[in-house]
């Protein structure tokens, strides 16, 4: 049987091996966490602490601020010093509670439960006041995603464990480290579903190891089976998942669930199992560390609302100052000119380079050599598109299928002109939504 795959998409170094081998290693946070209150897709989560507080691990600290969002848990035992706006990965300054670290890791007590006694709404309450989201970077709120108007529609989970994003390992360290609670929590999600419905572990051709011991994992279980898709950036992009397993197409206008698929990524699977038979909340997450300025490229597990600074630190520094350090990967991350900023429920990774290259390439004349439209996964005309970008035309952006753009960066990678093409093309699309916005 053929590699799974989809039309489109390119090959970008993978830089797998800097930490690929290192296991996950936990880590403690220094004296201050901040928990920012916009983690999540939707409402901001609303304090229920105040100033003065004592709070112990795992307590709920702020709760979720509508139907849209998710309440949010102390990693740390401490006092609740105030509350205010920080900074997050893009630059912007959002509400944040800020708890001073006593040390004592005193936590609250978790109820377990047998998730085969547990309803479809008790298993759907456990995931909500877990506060668990969507940790590959979307961070839509898992309950949410897991009740569609129609269930009986799905039939297809997908746990996406290909990690396509250059650098990144940490879903790849879960699969080897954690196999049971991958498989545990897919068979929770699959419970809210008809008995027909499977779930299906995506993993690249490129993790050997990862397909061996999930497909042990998943040995005996009838819904439940590993595919091993072609590595290819971005094969774990949303759309192109769903595509390369069901050969359905997903467009700006519909959900997944409109395609009969939910897709979860692999740390979130793992958060689903854990907020439902232990009743544990999303407290830490694993976090990978790597590129070619950090000192030892790693996986660790860190608390969420710990510093990306102290993370650093933890990992031995940088070799000498990095000219670019990005929160996710080189693909689709955010590069940051500050280390102050806190871990979220979606922080998967910081990624530092000793040079910047991109900065250091001069863009040049579109040649219509055709390459960022042979890479483009949603099939579009990237060049094109950037052009009536630059000329703030949105009509003919619109009627070129801009919206349609999946922002992975394919383009920008093939481009030999060096055009920020992705960027160009993003901040139009956000433009073109902000104005449709206002109009409703």
């Amino acid at each position: 049987m053929g590699l799974f795959t989809f039309k489109g998409g390119v090959h970008p170094y993978e830089g797998k091996e800097l930490s690929a081998e290192k296991p996950v290693e936990a880590i403690k946070p220094g004296k201050e966490l901040v928990y920012l209150l916009s983690q999540h897709i939707g409402a901001p989560a609303k304090p229920i602490v105040a100033k003065g507080d004592r709070v112990l691990v795992g307590q709920k600290i702020a709760e979720a601020g509508g139907f849209v969002s998710a309440p949010i848990h102390a990693s740390v035992s401490g006092t609740v010093s105030r509350i205010e706006k920080r900074k997050n990965a893009t630059g912007g300054y959002v509400d944040a509670i800020v708890i001073e670290n006593d040390d004592l890791y005193e936590s609250v007590s978790f109820e377990e439960a047998d998730p085969e006694a547990l309803s479809r709404e008790e298993i759907l309450n456990r995931i909500r006041e877990g506060g668990v989201v969507g940790m590959g970077g979307a961070g839509f709120p898992t309950a949410v995603k897991l009740s569609p108007k129609d269930p009986s529609v799905v039939d297809h989970i997908l746990v996406n464990g290909s990690e396509c994003e250059p650098y990144l390992t940490s879903d790849y360290r879960c699969m080897l480290e954690f196999p049971e609670k991958i498989v545990g929590g897919l068979e929770i999600i699959l419970k809210l579903f008809k008995p027909e419905c499977k779930g299906v572990i995506c993993i690249e051709d490129n993790k050997p190891k990862a397909i061996e011991v999930m497909r042990k994992a998943a040995a005996g279980k009838n819904r439940i089976s590993v595919a091993v898709m072609k590595t290819k950036y971005p094969e774990g992009a949303e759309r192109c998942l769903i595509n390369a397993i069901t050969g359905r197409y997903v467009n700006s206008r519909m959900l997944p669930a409109d395609a009969g698929c939910v897709v979860d990524n692999i740390d979130t699977v793992i958060a689903v199992y854990e907020a439902v038979k232990y009743g544990r909340p999303v407290i830490d997450r694993v976090f990978t560390v790597s590129g070619d300025a950090p000192v030892n490229p790693r996986n660790f597990r860190v608390p969420v609302g710990m510093n990306y600074a102290e993370i650093i630190e933890a990992e031995g520094g940088f070799k000498s100052t990095p000219e670019k350090v990005i929160s996710g990967g080189p693909m689709m991350g955010f590069a940051l000119y500050d280390l102050n900023i806190p871990v979220t429920k979606t922080s998967g990774a910081i990624t530092a380079f000793l040079q910047d290259e991109v900065s250091r390439s001069t863009p040049s004349a579109c040649i219509n050599c055709g390459r960022c439209v042979k890479g483009c996964p949603a099939r579009l005309l990237p060049c094109r598109l950037a052009d009536f970008a630059e000329h703030n035309d949105a009509k003919s952006f619109e009627e070129y299928y801009g919206l349609e753009c999946v922002n992975c960066g394919s383009c920008s990678y093939s481009c030999p002109a060096k055009r920020p093409l992705a960027a160009e093309i993003n901040m139009m699309r956000q433009t073109v939504l902000a104005n449709k916005r206002k109009k409703k």
